[in-house]
Protein backbone atom coordinates (compact mmCIF):
# COMPACT_ATOMS: atom_id res chain seq x y z
CA UNK A 1 0.00 0.00 0.00
CA UNK A 2 1.06 3.35 -1.04
CA UNK A 3 0.49 6.70 1.47
CA UNK A 4 -0.54 9.63 -0.15
CA UNK A 5 2.12 12.77 0.62
CA UNK A 6 1.79 15.31 -1.67
CA UNK A 7 -1.62 17.95 -2.04
CA UNK A 8 -1.96 17.49 -5.50
CA UNK A 9 -2.43 13.91 -4.52
CA UNK A 10 -5.53 14.82 -2.08
CA UNK A 11 -6.88 16.86 -4.13
CA UNK A 12 -6.85 14.22 -6.89
CA UNK A 13 -8.85 11.82 -4.66
CA UNK A 14 -10.93 14.41 -3.13
CA UNK A 15 -12.65 15.77 -6.33
CA UNK A 16 -13.80 12.19 -6.63
CA UNK A 17 -16.96 10.49 -5.18
CA UNK A 18 -17.33 9.88 -1.99
CA UNK A 19 -17.19 5.87 -1.24
CA UNK A 20 -18.15 5.51 2.02
CA UNK A 21 -19.75 7.08 4.73
CA UNK A 22 -20.02 7.12 9.01
CA UNK A 23 -20.91 9.33 11.46
CA UNK A 24 -16.94 10.94 11.46
CA UNK A 25 -15.51 9.77 8.51
CA UNK A 26 -15.79 9.67 5.02
CA UNK A 27 -13.85 7.64 2.61
CA UNK A 28 -13.16 9.30 -0.91
CA UNK A 29 -11.45 7.15 -3.70
CA UNK A 30 -10.67 8.19 -7.33
CA UNK A 31 -9.97 5.50 -10.07
CA UNK A 32 -6.13 5.28 -10.95
CA UNK A 33 -6.90 4.84 -15.54
CA UNK A 34 -6.05 2.17 -16.92
CA UNK A 35 -3.93 3.82 -19.77
CA UNK A 36 -0.89 5.28 -18.03
CA UNK A 37 -0.84 7.87 -20.58
CA UNK A 38 -1.84 10.73 -18.74
CA UNK A 39 1.35 12.46 -17.89
CA UNK A 40 -0.64 14.39 -14.60
CA UNK A 41 -2.26 10.89 -13.25
CA UNK A 42 1.60 9.42 -13.60
CA UNK A 43 3.26 11.88 -11.86
CA UNK A 44 1.10 11.87 -9.26
CA UNK A 45 0.60 8.22 -8.74
CA UNK A 46 2.94 6.28 -10.53
CA UNK A 47 2.97 3.08 -9.12
CA UNK A 48 -0.72 1.07 -9.87
CA UNK A 49 -1.16 -0.15 -6.09
CA UNK A 50 -3.74 0.94 -3.23
CA UNK A 51 -2.68 4.64 -2.36
CA UNK A 52 -4.31 5.67 1.10
CA UNK A 53 -4.16 9.18 2.84
CA UNK A 54 -5.83 10.40 5.76
CA UNK A 55 -7.17 13.62 6.39
CA UNK A 56 -7.65 14.98 10.15
CA UNK A 57 -8.06 18.61 10.07
CA UNK A 58 -7.84 20.88 13.24
CA UNK A 59 -11.22 22.12 12.79
CA UNK A 60 -12.25 18.62 14.27
CA UNK A 61 -9.52 17.61 15.95
CA UNK A 62 -7.91 20.09 18.10
CA UNK A 63 -4.77 18.75 19.37
CA UNK A 64 -1.97 17.03 17.40
CA UNK A 65 -2.18 14.37 19.86
CA UNK A 66 -5.54 13.08 18.98
CA UNK A 67 -4.59 14.07 15.44
CA UNK A 68 -2.21 11.32 15.09
CA UNK A 69 -3.73 9.34 17.06
CA UNK A 70 -6.50 8.75 14.76
CA UNK A 71 -4.27 9.16 11.89
CA UNK A 72 -2.36 6.08 13.12
CA UNK A 73 -5.42 4.17 13.74
CA UNK A 74 -6.54 4.74 9.95
CA UNK A 75 -3.27 2.93 8.86
CA UNK A 76 -3.00 0.10 11.20
CA UNK A 77 -6.76 -0.19 10.32
CA UNK A 78 -6.53 -0.16 6.58
CA UNK A 79 -4.17 -2.86 6.87
CA UNK A 80 -6.62 -5.46 7.58
CA UNK A 81 -8.43 -4.43 4.62
CA UNK A 82 -5.61 -3.95 2.03
CA UNK A 83 -6.69 -7.24 0.41
CA UNK A 84 -10.60 -6.42 -0.33
CA UNK A 85 -9.92 -2.95 -1.52
CA UNK A 86 -9.24 -1.78 -5.05
CA UNK A 87 -6.10 -0.30 -6.80
CA UNK A 88 -7.03 3.30 -6.41
CA UNK A 89 -6.67 5.93 -4.40
CA UNK A 90 -8.39 6.41 -1.13
CA UNK A 91 -8.57 9.56 1.44
CA UNK A 92 -9.99 8.81 4.62
CA UNK A 93 -10.94 11.91 5.93
CA UNK A 94 -12.40 13.04 9.49
CA UNK A 95 -15.55 14.99 9.21
CA UNK A 96 -17.38 15.44 12.48
CA UNK A 97 -15.26 15.68 15.63
CA UNK A 98 -15.20 13.48 18.61
CA UNK A 99 -17.61 14.19 21.76
CA UNK A 100 -15.02 16.45 24.05
CA UNK A 101 -16.91 15.88 27.16
CA UNK A 102 -17.10 11.59 26.61
CA UNK A 103 -13.60 11.87 25.90
CA UNK A 104 -11.40 13.77 27.80
CA UNK A 105 -8.36 12.36 27.16
CA UNK A 106 -6.75 13.86 23.73
CA UNK A 107 -5.55 10.30 23.31
CA UNK A 108 -7.01 7.23 25.74
CA UNK A 109 -8.23 3.54 24.80
CA UNK A 110 -11.63 4.49 24.89
CA UNK A 111 -10.95 6.98 22.01
CA UNK A 112 -9.03 4.46 19.78
CA UNK A 113 -11.39 1.93 20.08
CA UNK A 114 -14.07 4.53 19.26
CA UNK A 115 -11.92 5.01 16.00
CA UNK A 116 -10.89 1.67 15.27
CA UNK A 117 -14.57 0.51 15.32
CA UNK A 118 -16.21 3.27 13.29
CA UNK A 119 -13.18 2.10 10.48
CA UNK A 120 -13.57 -0.78 10.18
CA UNK A 121 -16.98 -0.23 9.60
CA UNK A 122 -16.49 2.48 6.81
CA UNK A 123 -13.85 0.19 5.28
CA UNK A 124 -15.91 -2.88 5.28
CA UNK A 125 -19.19 -0.74 4.06
CA UNK A 126 -16.55 0.08 0.79
CA UNK A 127 -15.60 -3.15 0.35
CA UNK A 128 -18.85 -4.32 -1.04
CA UNK A 129 -18.51 -1.60 -3.18
CA UNK A 130 -16.72 -2.64 -6.31
CA UNK A 131 -14.94 0.28 -8.18
CA UNK A 132 -16.87 0.08 -11.32
CA UNK A 133 -19.94 1.31 -9.36
CA UNK A 134 -18.22 4.13 -8.72
CA UNK A 135 -17.15 5.25 -12.05
CA UNK A 136 -20.83 4.56 -13.09
CA UNK A 137 -22.60 7.00 -10.46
Amino acid sequence: MQRLKSRPQFQAVLAGSILARTSHFALHRVALPASRADDTCQTLFAVDDVWLGAMVPKRWAKRAVTRNTIKRQVYAVSQDFESSMSHAAHVVRLRNGFDRQKFVSATSDALKAEVRGELQQLFAHAAQRPLWSQEQA
